[in-house]
């Protein structure tokens, strides 16, 4: 609960209760999961071993995570979160099972050609090594 000073925040552990159809049930299960977490000693122990002030890890955790899901988009771009949610949007357009199997089966398969160069950091190695002015049909 945020005083009427807009930087004072009162911790406080929550863990419902919530309705069985509410649409946001998971999260908050997640967040009675961690109702019973002191997380300041943490953050106090990290802000004495680096010598940073506890305010300010709190302030950098909380906009850190607040700001992941701009920071993902950043990341991915748009065109990309576009494509995967539309596999999605069509899944549940669709409203099967079947449909749903599909989709997992093609978000799958993209996410591997998107990690490939992580997880193989030489696959573009043979292109940037060839700096030969042939056109490559005649190499």
């Amino acid at each position: 609960m945020a005083t009427e000073d807009a930087q004072t925040v009162h911790l406080s552990g929550w863990s419902g209760p919530w309705p069985a159809d509410d649409p946001d049930a998971n999260f908050k299960a997640d967040v009675a999961l961690y109702a019973l977490v002191g997380p300041l000693t943490t953050i106090r122990n990290l802000g004495d071993a680096i010598d940073v002030p506890v305010g300010a890890l709190c302030h950098y955790v909380l906009a850190k995570w607040a700001t992941a899901g701009s920071g993902g988009l950043l990341e991915l771009g748009p065109t990309m979160t576009r494509r995967l949610a539309a596999v999605c949007d069509e899944a549940d357009a669709v409203d099967t099972d079947e449909a749903r199997l599909a989709a997992y089966a093609q978000l799958r398969d993209m996410l591997t050609w998107l990690r490939l160069p992580l997880e193989q950091a030489d696959v573009y190695d043979d292109q940037a090594d060839d700096s030969s002015d042939e056109p490559p049909e005649r190499r």
